[in-house]
Parts: structure tokens; sequence; C-alpha cells
């Protein structure tokens, strides 16, 4: 659905698949030449003598600047204007300890120094209250910092304060002090937004270095459902987005996209750099022209929350889980007791102590297929409808036990963090 953030080593940026650590060496830059030819008439270029004889004086081919002014101020030009001031480049640090190769080799227990990674992406200043101005960014490109720094369009470096972030949505908001803010970005209503419309996007693609670059596309998809997935490439949910084709690469990763007046539509988050080109084999295609943006509206949201209360409070079952898909139809047979009319659902691989699956009876190799009355085809779709309830809420499971339907009533109590939301083995959902 990224795109920036080298995931905490780098320019981070995420696909469709939200995290690719991209690198990147020696940039060339290709300067390509082209011929004009003119189709008017010359004169005084050259003189008729009655011998037919014509001779070239090189004093003709002089030439001078033109004093004429031609104002080539464009509406995609006067939307940058309005925002441009307001949107920053974001380098998140992470310290770690490490030793020293001489007192690796002698065999020291001490540690000295510690290395510093840089991830970069982009931000957009949305607010500004007193002393404090507000930032949104994608949550991937401050995840694990131990600090975080903003760079104004100004030049001007600000240390940065995260405020709350949520991995579920990739959003992040951060606060600095406003003295040197000099424009605040508005939002638009992405619900008005129509496919076919100007899209502009503002970023630091590759890094500061580029910092405020902007790029025009198109609205491609108004709301495009992807799958996301984690670093392990295993699907942990879907969100909608809009779909444009303005150059976002990475870097761009929190940045705005804008409509023609200067409002914010999206935050850039994802793009699709590659796609296998078939199940059975692991080369890929190359995708140009393909990236992704959280809606304003679905944005707006988000931080509101972040601000107001630094997190976003969902309930979590307390159990790790793996799409169904995912297991052989021998082992969904002999293992799982499954009826060949069971096609889609997902398998409880562990459950925590004392969790809400837990005390509604739920074991390892339970498969659920229906939670609250939406049937649960995977992964995503489980935590699509999970997500509908809040935490204290009791919602209806249902689920296979050793090939028998069963129905469980679960009391949300446990809250989702980042650590049980995600779909490896040793964590919980």
């Amino acid at each position: 659905m990224n795109d920036d953030n080298q995931e905490n080593n780098g320019v981070k940026e995420t696909t469709a698949k939200r995290q690719v650590r991209f690198g990147y060496g020696k940039i060339f830059l290709i300067a390509l030449v082209g011929g004009v030819l003119g189709g008017g008439i010359a004169f005084g270029g050259y003189q008729y003598y009655q011998n037919n004889s014509a001779t070239v004086e090189n004093s003709k081919g002089t030439t001078k600047v033109s004093n004429v002014k031609v104002n080539v101020s464009t509406q995609s030009t006067k939307a940058f204007n309005k925002i441009k001031n307001a949107v920053v480049s974001v380098e998140a640090y992470s310290e770690s300890s490490s030793s020293s190769s001489l007192e690796g080799l002698f065999g020291s227990d001490s540690s000295s120094g510690t290395t510093e990674s840089e991830s970069e992406g982009s931000g957009v200043i949305y607010k500004k209250t007193g002393n404090t101005a507000f930032i949104v960014t994608n949550n991937h490109v401050i995840s694990g910092a131990d600090k975080v720094e903003i760079l104004l369009n100004s030049g001007k470096k600000l240390k940065a304060t995260v405020v709350g972030h949520d991995s579920i949505t990739d959003l992040a908001v951060l606060k600095i002090n406003a003295q040197y803010v000099k424009q605040v970005a508005s939002f638009g209503n992405s619900n008005n937004i129509q496919v076919g419309q100007t899209a502009l996007a503002i970023g630091s693609p590759l890094g500061s270095t580029y910092a405020t670059s902007l790029t025009q596309g198109i609205i491609s998809a108004k709301k495009r459902t992807i799958d996301t997935t984690d670093s392990s490439g295993m699907t942990t949910g879907q969100t909608t987005v809009i779909q444009t084709d303005a150059a976002i690469n990475p870097g761009n990763s929190g940045g705005p996209l804008i409509n023609l007046e200067g409002q914010v539509v999206g935050i850039n988050s994802m793009k699709l750099a590659s796609t296998a080109s078939s199940s059975s084999t692991s080369s890929s295609t190359s995708v140009e022209g393909m990236g992704f943006a959280i809606p304003s509206n679905e944005v707006v949201k988000i931080i509101n929350e972040l601000v107001k209360n630094g997190k976003i409070s969902r309930p979590a079952l307390g159990i790790s889980l793996v799409d169904l898909s995912y297991i052989s139809s021998s082992d969904q047979k002999s293992v799982l007791k499954l009826p060949t009319s069971v096609t889609g659902g997902v398998v409880v691989l562990k459950v925590s102590s004392s969790s809400p699956a837990k005390n509604a009876g739920l074991e390892k190799y339970d498969v659920i297929t229906s939670l609250g009355g939406k049937k649960v085809k995977g992964l995503a779709s489980l935590r699509e409808a999970l997500y509908e309830h809040k935490v204290g809420d009791t919602v209806q499971i249902q689920y296979y036990h050793d090939g028998s339907l069963k129905t469980a009533n679960v009391k949300l109590t446990l809250e989702a963090t980042d650590k049980n939301t995600t779909t490896s083995s040793d964590s919980g959902n």
C-alpha cells in the first residue's frame, strides 16, 4: 500500500508491501541535447551577387538575449507556493552500543561508542498553536528512533518530539518549536477528489539533499484497497488508499499529496516498485507510476486521536495467527481436521495466557471463520472485523475445533500494541 525511511538504516519507503529498504550509490545526471529545425525564412543571412555566387558573413551569426518577459505562472506553481514552507524533511536516528574492534580481538567485555543509523522521510506542518507546531508523517519513518530532527524548507534544523504514532495506519504526529514556522498546511476533503484530477506530491526523495521536490501526476484511483505486510512479507491487514502516478520515491514517505488549491488530500506512504510475474516464478516486473497515499479524511481522524491520547486504542485477541491458505491441503485434513467446504479462515498457532481468546476457550490449531457476524477469509479480514469493535466489547467468534464448528463469546479486554498485532508466530493478535 513503505517512499524516506530506510527502515532505521537509511532512507525509508514502503511499497504496497509496506516497507522496502532502498539503497542508492552514485547518481548520474545525463544531459540530453536535442536539435531544433526552424521552418521560417531568415532574411539578411546571405547576399546575392549577379555572378550567382554566395558569400557567408560570419558577423551575421551573432545573437542576443531578448528582453521580452513571459508570465509562466501556473496553478501548480500557485498551489506549491501555498504549502512549500510547511513541508519538512524528517530525520530519525537510532543508537546501539558497539564494541571496539581491538577490544573484541583481545576478548574485552567492555564496549565503547555507539553506532547511529539514520532514516529520512518527509512530513508536513499542519497546525501551529502558541509556541508549538504539529507535523504529520509516516510511522515507519520514525519507528524505533531514539532521536528525531526536522529540517525546515529554510534550512533550519529543529529537534522534534514524537506525540504519538500508529503502526496500523502508518501515521505519526511530531511537535517542534514554532518559532521558525512560517507556513501551515490545510487539509482538503479526500472524498471530493476525482479520478483524472491533477495531483502534486511534495517531499524529500532520496533524502534531504533533494528536499521540497515537487512532482506532478493525476489521481489514478480514488479508493484502492491494498494488502499491507510486515517485514517478513506476511499480510497484516488491508488499507484503503489514493492511487497516483505522481512520482514518489524513497524519502517521499510522510510528505503531502495536494490538489491544485494547495490543500493536503493525502499523505504519501507507499509505492509499488515491482511485482512477481507469476505465482510459480521468482522473477518480477518493474512497475512505474503507482504510488499510494493515505486519504486526508482518515489522516485527520487518526492524528486528532494521537494528539489527544498519544495512541489509537484497538482490541486484541491475544493469539498468534496464520492464514489458512498457508497451510497445505494435507495438513488441513490430517492436522486441522477441517471439512473440505472450509476454504478460508485463520489458524491459531499460539494462545497467550489470560488473553481474551484463552478465556473464551480457543486453542492451538483452532480455525476462526467468523468474527462479529463477518466472514473471516484471512488475517486481513479478521483485523478489519475486529477493529470495528472497542476494548471492552463482547464479540461472537465462530471457529472449527477438531473439525467441529463451535461458537464463543469473547470479551475484548486486551488492548492492541505494536508487539501483539504482528503476524509472527511468537506474537499475538
